[in-house]
């Protein structure tokens, strides 16, 4: 199982289309065994640079950030899936490691005179 950054970006919609592909999106992912932790909206603005896809150019976009768990195996049935959807212009999938908890040692007792000794020297 890994976990998995879900970037997406399409072009400026109104909220009931927005709504419309974020949900096929996510309903694509659950149907591949993926489980969706978060959705982040991260707003509308100008794109960095203009791109064509789908026979349109596009100067503004709406991106999304999907934070979800699932098997390697939906990576890429999802980037041919989402490649053919019209309203998505870029999309990509990164990878982050599992970050470990480390239990809480306590506070460490400071040998004052080691310190004293050190700064004589």
């Amino acid at each position: 199982v890994y976990f998995l950054y879900f970037y997406l970006l399409f072009f400026f919609l109104f909220k009931p289309e927005t709504a419309a592909v974020l949900k096929r999106t996510v309903e694509a992912l659950m149907e591949r065994g993926a489980v969706v932790r978060n959705l982040e909206n991260l707003g509308e603005r100008s794109l960095p640079y203009k791109i064509s896809k789908h026979k349109e150019r596009h100067r503004r976009g709406g991106y999304f950030l999907i934070d979800l768990e699932g098997p390697p195996s939906i990576v890429s049935t999802m980037m041919d899936h989402l490649g053919r959807d019209i309203d998505v212009i870029r999309r990509a999938f990164i990878k982050y490691p599992v970050s470990k908890t480390e239990e809480c040692s306590g506070i460490i007792p400071v040998n004052y005179e080691d310190k004293l000794i050190a700064k004589k020297k």
